[in-house]
């Protein structure tokens, strides 16, 4: 398979993800010094998930975010279009279910909170997938999304952008089967709006309270915002 572009076909990028599921958690936590982790957790307890609550982790991958999620007793539900990122976290303790971000197979108003986890960049149509996940998420429920983003202080942001595409290339060519994978991952972290421009996205997909915050001097951000309650009739 070659490269999936940038255009994101959605059979590409499930293929390309599918082929690099079984080795993609350990190569995600050694080209991020194992910050990944701390990224979790701070995410989790952004979304504050709570007993009795239905959280969907939207490509979740092999669901090692779902179950940070789970930890405080939240239903929370893996969906992924990567089949292949499924079955290898069919180890895991929580519920999976292959989805397209852009047609989610749930009836309007069935969770309490939606959450995305470094994988939103992936999806063909960043605005039409927050639109569906507001759509799923009922009203007054919250968003959280951790992705990757523009560090804020220049020379972080100048050896960042320098590290990540020959990091990425590295490890694809010495431990994946599929290293262009890892060119196109690269890719598409520095083609990803920065925190603001992303954070206008959300809000015209019908978010409100939009706000940030960064994490490891914004390589990462994580974005929370809030689905219109609905109002009745005077």
């Amino acid at each position: 398979m070659s490269r999936a572009s940038l255009d994101k076909d959605p059979r590409e990028v499930a293929a390309m993800f599918d082929g690099v599921a079984d080795g993609y958690d350990r190569a995600n936590s050694f080209m991020t010094f194992g910050f990944d982790r701390r990224w979790r957790i701070t995410t989790s307890r952004v979304l504050a998930a709570k007993r009795g609550e239905k959280v969907l982790d939207l490509a979740a991958g092999t669901g090692v975010s779902t179950t940070e999620y789970a930890a405080n007793g939240a239903w929370c539900l893996a969906a992924d279009f990567s089949i292949g990122m499924l079955r290898a976290g069919l180890h895991r303790k929580v519920p999976m279910v292959a989805a397209d971000a852009l047609h989610l197979p749930f009836a309007d108003d069935s969770f309490d909170a939606a959450t995305v986890s470094l994988g939103i960049r992936n999806f063909v149509d960043t605005k039409a997938a927050l639109a569906e996940l507001a759509r799923v998420v009922r009203p007054g429920g919250r968003l959280v999304i951790c992705e990757v983003s523009t560090p804020t202080f220049p020379p972080i942001r100048f050896l960042y952008r320098r590290f990540i595409l020959k990091a990425m290339t590295w490890v694809g060519r010495r431990f994946s089967s599929n290293p262009d994978a890892y060119g196109y991952l690269a890719e598409s972290m520095l083609a990803w709006p920065a925190q603001r421009e992303f954070g206008e996205i959300i809000a015209s997909a019908g978010w409100t309270d939009v706000e940030w915050m960064n994490l490891t001097f914004g390589v990462v951000a994580i974005h929370r915002a809030t689905k219109p309650p609905v109002h009745s009739a005077p």
